[in-house]
């Protein structure tokens, strides 16, 4: 890809007209590897040089993004987010970091300390509460970044990596860890059934383990429980505290 193309698909990408994943149907989406082979492009034609904000002085090659009253966006010292990601009017960013080729739609929080990595797609009304990792996935350019639909929960220090996928409405407690083999447990039946790389939509999920047979004995393993579901409601706030509640999920 010649460099005019390349900084023509991250201004796309920077003014939202762009994006690496689009939503095709429902629990369906598509990833675009020509975005993001643009991305691994861009980082390698740009020089290093030094930036300031302020007093404070960096040395990189990717520049930040510019605010405006006309963006729409509450940005609260000291959020940084990289051009060629996109955040909607009306999304709130406290002291967090967002990452090139990520979006993250209208309503949402992104709370402090968290991170959205690079081409991660953040959809409305989503709380990223404090020290939540959202992984980033450049490399391999086929493969699918982290997706969070529409308003998805995840609760303090949760890691999602690896190209997970939450559909709309999940609720993640504090301290759940997802990768693309973690085993995501519905344990709200009768019997189990087992998950990994998605987690259903409105599912309410908590930390757990199970035991697994290695050389030296039995020892318990990381995985996540869905333990329930969340319920329809038009209300979405009243529907994730009611969740919250019956569950007894940690946040």
């Amino acid at each position: 890809m010649d460099e005019a193309k390349i900084l023509e698909t991250i201004e796309a990408l920077d003014r939202g007209q762009l994006r690496v994943a689009e939503k095709k149907a429902p629990g369906e989406w598509v990833t675009h590897a020509w975005v993001k082979e643009a991305i691994l492009g861009y980082f390698k034609m740009m020089k290093m040089q030094p930036m300031h904000a302020g007093d404070l002085q960096f040395f990189d090659k990717i520049p930040l993004k510019k605010w405006t009253a006309e963006t729409g966006v509450r940005v609260v010292p000291p959020a940084v987010a990289r051009r060629g990601c996109f955040i909607e009017p009306g999304a709130i960013l406290m002291p967090s970091y967002v990452n090139i080729g990520a979006y993250v739609a209208t309503g949402t929080m992104v709370d402090t300390w968290a991170t959205v990595g690079s081409c991660a797609q953040i959809g409305a009304n989503v709380h990223l509460s404090g020290g939540v990792g959202i992984g980033g996935v450049l490399e391999p350019i086929q493969a699918s970044p982290v997706i969070l639909e529409d308003h998805v929960f995840v609760g303090s220090r949760c890691i999602v990596v690896e190209g997970v996928f939450l559909e709309e409405g999940a609720v993640l407690g504090a301290g759940v860890t997802l990768t693309s083999s973690t085993k995501i447990i519905d344990v709200s039946g009768a019997s189990e059934k087992v998950y990994t790389g998605r987690v259903p939509r409105n599912s309410v999920v908590v930390p757990g383990t199970y035991v697994k047979d290695f050389p030296a004995g039995k020892y318990g393993v990381t995985c996540a429980l869905i333990i329930g579901t969340r319920k329809e409601s038009t209300d979405k706030k009243t529907s994730l505290t009611q969740a919250l509640r019956d569950y007894n999920v940690s946040v």
